[in-house]
């Protein structure tokens, strides 16, 4: 049994051990842990981290890392706020032209590069390791802004129909557009498939005329630009009505090949940088990345321009585009695109749209004849909601968007990027908060770009991260502090050369590890190194640091710590005192191994401002009685003491009305107090008139005969007693009452019982009658026949008669 008891105890000490130093590891201070060596090391683990640059900082025992902690242990440790070094990050506006305010009804037309619908466009911001930096970027949708629209159109057979109204759309859409944008540009393009098999018929006739029966079709094609961009509708009216309807074999289209090119040819389409538009009509699904290999085409589409007198020459030698690698491009280019299709199609592209950003679905009808209406309603849709994106940012940097919107509305997340449903002249802003976690592998500036999407506009923003101190710039190379020029002395302390390591630099990394300097290690030539409380480090202890930044060893051996020290009430030095190498330094009033012994005697005071009623002394704030038949926090109570009434009944009664046990030696015993007569109780003093303590008391004699008194003591000395002269006695008995009383209670008892016994009898005679008259009533004879008279005829019956 006493082997279990021993195991669970120490199961016990080990669980309190690690439940404690969980608690230490979560606790602990990250500058601390970081062990940094240098004020550049040390910023860079924490904005909440200082280094202190004075040189007589470090106690003995401490490790150069102990100069970087939170600022409040430094300065608690001993280091003025002067000294620290604590580097904070900010933010310069380099360049903040304001939003343009355009007006599409005045007479200056702006270039598009004049307009401004994005502030600030350059900031530079200096990035500390773990302080964030929040700027204000305000967006503004601007009036009469210039569009460029691209109408691409799938010119299979299934869209002969469509290609007639199509047709008149080039001037149709520049009158409805002109109540959106005075400067609006418009092209074609169209395409059908790649030109090998299965998705289009390679035999001569084909390749002519994919179409059947008498139908005139142009020969199939992947993409061709038939206009770029211009302002002049009827061109685009004319060239539109010139195109023939091709035709191919599958279903899906070759749309993404068409996509592709139009992103990336801007100059064969003509794109400003202005508002882009792509508009995709088709009545049927896409071929994308993979589907080429079933026409022996395995080469990853690669992004680039290949237009040879407008025409893609490159379809039956490159795959079709992945959708990630077109919203990369569409993207890179600004391109807002609309996808205008028919019913059938709507599921299948409005999946699309979700990975598309800044895309739009439109339903077309079968013969494309509400194609404007599509346009503007998506183009309203799309512009109507600006979306940020940023390029790729350095390794440990990021980027939070909050949101301030139309009414007030504010979006986090993800929703903090975009918001919706603004009009034209209406301004959105946004919180961008971006933070750095470390500094990178080089320490150069970098440069990352926030722009919303389907705009030319962005912001630039440089990055410049803060790695090193202020104070590390008036470093002295090899300085002869640094142990003859092994190291640089700056922020305070030696930053050693590659290859020496100690607090002045003064051991190689081969020396760290000898007998004769671990025999500086040991205190009283003992067996311990540093106490084991450190590592010997060049001949020098340099103490190991708790996960808890409050506790630390100290001294030449690491043979001191502060948390080590006497405790009360679970606290270190009883909380009134700090601990200096495990002995208990007390704050002022307060002693003891513990300082849990207060010298303050406010708490032993009591009601008559004695210190413990006289009756004890005050240690460590607590009475302490000296007769022990008293206790009490003032040595106030005796609960074996008689009390005051009792005590002075003797004396009182004498003195007052020549009675008592005392009356014979009263003028001897008790002359202690002085005696004052009153009439009747009302007189004698109340406590509340009184500024002394005061007993009220009720005393009986031997005959029964009540008297009223006060005692009190006045200035410690003078005792009062005020009795009431007369005695409250009990009066006699009277007889007369008493004897008649008696006599009637008698009497009334007689006749009750009298009473009880005629009505006892009367019930009695009454049961005995009631008993009688029944059995009269069962005693009648019955007069027919006599009970004694037998006849003399006997019959006798034979067995064998059977009545024949």
């Amino acid at each position: 049994s006493s082997d279990h008891d021993s195991v669970a105890v120490h199961f016990r000490i080990l669980w309190l051990f690690l439940t404690k130093y969980c608690f230490f590891l979560s606790e602990g201070s990250d500058c601390i842990k970081a062990n940094a060596q240098s004020c550049g090391e040390c910023i860079q683990v924490a904005e909440k981290c200082g280094w202190c640059t004075d040189a007589d900082f470090l106690k003995q025992g401490e490790s150069k890392s102990a100069r970087c902690d939170e600022l409040k242990s430094l300065i608690t440790k001993g280091c003025s706020k002067a000294k620290i070094e604590n580097p904070r990050g900010s933010i310069s506006i380099d360049k903040d032209k304001p939003v343009t305010n355009r007006k599409k009804d005045v007479a200056e037309k702006l270039k598009p590069d004049q307009i401004t619908q994005i502030q600030p466009q350059k900031l530079s911001l200096n990035l500390r390791s773990g302080e964030a930096q929040t700027f204000k970027l305000k967006f503004k949708r601007a009036e009469d802004y210039p569009i460029d629209l691209y109408y691409l159109m799938d010119l299979s057979f299934s869209m002969k129909d469509d290609l007639e109204n199509v047709k008149n759309l080039g001037t149709d859409l520049m009158r409805e557009m002109q109540e959106i944008t005075s400067d609006f540009r418009i092209g074609f393009g169209s395409f059908v498939e790649k030109t090998v098999m299965p998705y289009i018929s390679t035999t001569p006739a084909r390749l002519l005329n994919p179409c059947t029966s008498n139908e005139n079709c142009t020969s199939p094609f992947s993409y061709k630009n038939v206009l770029k961009l211009t302002e002049n509708g009827q061109q685009f009216n004319s060239l539109v009505s010139k195109q023939q309807i091709s035709g191919n074999l599958d279903s899906p289209e070759g749309g993404f090949d068409a996509i592709m090119q139009v992103a990336v040819c801007g100059d064969a389409i003509g794109w400003r940088n202005v508002t882009r538009l792509l508009v995709f009509s088709t009545d049927a699904g896409f071929h994308f990345a993979g589907d080429g290999k079933l026409g022996g085409i395995v080469l990853p589409n690669d992004g680039k321009c290949h237009l040879e007198n407008n025409m893609y020459t490159m379809s039956h030698y490159y795959d079709y585009p992945s959708i990630a690698h077109l919203v990369q491009k569409l993207s890179d280019n600004n391109i807002q695109t609309i996808f205008a299709v028919t019913e059938e199609f709507q599921p299948v592209y409005k999946e699309l749209k979700n990975l598309i950003p800044k895309s739009a679905v439109g339903t077309l009808s079968s013969n494309s004849s509400n194609v404007i209406k599509l346009i503007i309603d998506s183009y309203n849709s799309l512009s109507s909601e600006v979306i940020l994106e940023n390029n790729k940012v350095p390794e440990g940097v990021s980027i939070k968007y909050k949101s301030i919107c139309k009414n007030g509305v504010v979006g986090t997340g993800e929703n903090g990027r975009k918001c919706s449903n603004i009009s034209i002249g209406d301004e959105v802003s946004f919180d961008i908060t971006i933070e750095s976690q470390k500094c990178p592998s080089q320490g150069k500036s970098e440069t990352i770009r926030i722009k919303p999407l389907g705009f030319n506009e962005d912001v630039e923003i440089v990055l410049n991260f803060i790695c090193e101190c202020e104070c590390s710039k008036g470093g002295e190379p090899l300085s002869k502090i640094c142990h003859n020029g092994n190291g640089t002395f700056e922020c305070g302390a030696c930053r050693c050369n590659e290859g020496r390591i100690g607090r002045l630099c003064e051991c190689s990394t081969d020396e760290v590890r000898t007998d004769d300097l671990d025999g500086n290690c040991r205190k009283d030539n003992g067996t311990d190194i540093c106490s084991n409380n450190g590592d010997c480090v060049c001949g020098t202890c340099e103490c190991k640091k708790r996960e808890n930044p409050e506790e630390r060893y100290s001294g030449k051996f690491c043979d001191c710590d502060n948390f080590n020290c006497d405790r009360s009430n679970n606290k270190l030095c009883g909380g009134h005192g700090r601990c200096e190498c495990r002995v208990c330094i007390c704050d002022a009033n307060y002693t003891g191994s513990a300082c849990d012994c207060s010298l303050d005697t406010s708490t032993c005071l009591a009601a008559n401002k004695q210190i413990c009623n006289g009756r004890g002394t005050c240690e460590c704030g607590v009475c302490k009685c000296t007769n022990p038949k008293f206790q009490g926090p003032t040595c106030e109570i005796c609960p074996t003491c008689p009390g005051v009434c009792a005590e002075h009944k003797e004396c009182v009664q004498c003195r007052a009305f020549e009675t008592g046990e005392k009356k014979d030696t009263c003028q001897r015993d008790c002359s202690y107090f002085n005696l004052i007569r009153v009439k009747d109780r009302d007189k004698l003093p109340q406590p509340a008139d009184q500024s002394y303590p005061l007993s009220h008391c009720k005393e009986r004699d031997a005959n029964d005969c009540w008297f009223y008194y006060t005692y009190a003591v006045r200035n410690d000395t003078m005792r009062e007693v005020y009795v009431v002269e007369t005695l409250e006695c009990p009066a006699g008995p009277d007889i007369i009452p008493i004897v008649a009383g008696v006599v009637a209670g008698i009497v009334l008892i007689g006749l009750a019982l009298l009473l009880i016994w005629k009505l006892l009898m009367i019930i009695h005679d009454r049961r005995e009658f009631a008993k009688f008259e029944k059995e009269k009533m069962n005693a009648k004879w019955d007069t027919g026949e006599n009970p004694i008279y037998k006849s003399a005829v006997t019959t006798v019956v034979n067995p064998k008669y059977e009545g024949k």
